[in-house]
């Protein structure tokens, strides 16, 4: 296994620590995890193109380990009662469904991979997650809601990469 796909798997197993840590209430230990888990997302990725170790594993796994982190974030952060649920309900939808046509593609020996607009949401929803696990630090003082706005953009580019990657992939549906 090459070192990318590494990654892509101490991604996914800093989850359930990441997990437990922020439920006890820790939320700058969580969010240093948190941060931790999504550089080995950059990482794996900068990593496997600069050395040419693309994977199918990697192609499948690295966004699926995004959605689980995020999706184990996001579902923590409305628990605790940070973020609204209707917000991540619309998030989860987006990734479900992309991972539904992914499926729909795999069986068909089609392997998509990741587009821009993905990665753009990904970023977002994690800098997002990031500002609300630091409580909105340094801009709570200055009273600007920098984590609301992320979240916002994060939902907004969610849907928008969603219909994207529908549109460009509706050759799935007839098959």
């Amino acid at each position: 296994m090459n070192l990318p796909n590494k990654l892509t798997i101490l991604r996914i197993l800093l989850i359930p620590v990441f997990i437990v840590i922020l439920m006890t209430g820790h939320y700058y230990i969580s969010a240093v995890i948190f941060v931790a888990a999504s550089l080995t997302d950059a990482l794996d990725g900068a990593i496997a193109r600069k050395y040419n170790l693309i994977t199918n594993f990697g192609k499948i796994m690295d966004p699926l380990a995004d959605k689980l982190l995020v999706t184990a974030a996001l579902v923590c952060l409305v628990q605790l009662g940070d973020i609204p649920a209707w917000m991540v309900f619309v998030i989860l939808a987006r990734e479900f469904t992309v991972t539904s046509l992914r499926s729909v593609a795999a069986s068909e020996g089609i392997v998509i991979a990741a587009g821009r607009s993905g990665k753009i949401k990904t970023i977002l929803q994690m800098t997002a997650i990031i500002a609300i696990l630091f409580k909105n630090k340094p801009f709570e003082a200055m009273n600007i809601p920098v984590a609301d706005g992320l979240l916002w953009a994060a939902v907004i580019m969610t849907i928008v990469s969603g219909a994207e990657y529908i549109y460009k992939n509706r050759q799935l549906f007839s098959m």
